[in-house]
């Protein structure tokens, strides 16, 4: 029997302490635009507290408290809600930036809906599978779900375009599918069919291929295309064990491309070093153990499955983020999810943590 708990103490503790470590890391990192332009220093660090960390906050604390199953007869509703949000950002409201199509900007307001969408579909998937959990195995209870949600959503991502999004789209919903019994060749069949997919978009969007073409040769154009990963290691090599301290990044300055997005993570290296960056990794991995410690003991199919894809969109965003600041696979755009700048991000990632503690508090013993 599955009952009323506390909150998973050891979680919160694991959420906290990743929110605590990357408010510092953040707050280092926003310095470098301090010191370019103090305008835009206030506009993120406004965006980052105000909707990333008290609307988010308050988004964990309500969807803790709140019976996850009664959002279940819901799903549906949210996901074309969502569907309609990323919508609008092929409308006059969208907003262009670096030539994608991602943002929507509602006067001084402007946010992804593709962090609503990914929410979405992982709520509408599990939502899916709990009710036929007999079916899943089976190309119309299985894969023809995940296609037809996973697919209308990763479609309208890569039009924006977006791959990286569309990539961990594809990525939660395949976690779903194979938590809920799904066959290894349909998932074989859907890693096929997006490497396919991402070899289509290199070709189609040339920032993708210039993206594989830097990771297979780093070195060659350092001064270019190259320049991020290039800073991105210097910054890591240069934090040696145990980094230069606090605030005192260089490369942040005038170096890194986006030092509080894709490449924070190379501060937080450079700053707090192999030590601290560790921690950070450590962390991760944390969240994602307890995360599906909470999963094995949910009370229902439905709170296990949700819990599981939501994990996975948190946590495989963020170790690709890493591995990519590392050099171990081509540049993304993805967040370093509860550390990097994106309101959007981190109050979405805060709301699905307060799904996954309402689980948690009903966990079998």
């Amino acid at each position: 029997m599955s009952k009323r708990a506390p909150l998973d103490a050891p979680f919160l503790l694991t959420v906290c302490l990743l929110l605590a470590f990357g408010l510092l890391i953040f707050t280092s990192a926003a310095l470098g635009l301090l010191a370019r332009d103090g305008a835009t220093f206030t506009s993120v660090a406004t965006s980052q507290l105000l909707l990333g960390f008290l609307l988010g906050g308050v988004a964990m604390v309500v969807l803790s408290r709140i019976d996850y199953r009664t959002w279940r007869p819901y799903t549906p509703y949210f996901f074309v809600f969502s569907i309609g949000l990323t919508l609008l950002t092929f409308t006059p409201l969208g907003l262009t930036l670096k030539g994608a199509a991602r943002w929507v900007a509602l006067g001084p307001i402007t946010f992804q809906p593709e962090e609503v969408l990914k929410f979405a579909a992982v709520m509408l998937l599990a939502a899916v599978y709990a009710s036929r959990m007999r079916e899943v195995p089976t190309m119309r209870g299985g894969l023809l779900p995940l296609i037809l949600i996973g697919g209308s959503g990763t479609v309208l991502l890569l039009l924006q375009p977006n791959t990286d999004g569309a990539m961990m789209l594809a990525a939660a919903c395949a976690a779903v599918l194979f938590a809920a019994g799904g066959k290894l060749r349909h998932l074989a069949l859907l890693a096929l069919l997006g490497v396919v997919a991402v070899v289509a978009a290199a070709f189609a969007y040339p920032h993708v291929m210039s993206r594989f073409a830097t990771f297979f040769d780093q070195a060659a154009d350092p001064q270019g295309a190259g320049w991020q990963i290039h800073q991105s290691l210097i910054a890591v090599g240069s934090g040696q064990v145990f980094g230069k301290g606090f605030g005192q990044s260089i490369e942040k300055f005038s170096y890194l491309p986006e030092p509080i997005g894709d490449s924070i993570f190379a501060v937080a290296a450079e700053e707090f070093g192999f030590v601290g960056s560790g921690i950070l990794v450590a962390l991760y991995a944390t969240f994602a153990l307890l995360g599906l410690r909470v999963a094995a003991r949910a009370p229902d199919p439905f709170g296990g499955l949700v819990v599981v894809g939501l994990v996975t969109l948190i946590c495989v965003q963020s170790f690709v983020n890493i591995a990519s600041v590392l050099g171990l696979i081509p540049l993304s755009g993805l967040p370093l999810i509860f550390v990097s700048h994106g309101g959007t991000a981190l109050a979405v990632s805060l709301a699905e943590v307060g799904v996954i503690l309402s689980v948690s508090r009903r966990m079998k013993s």
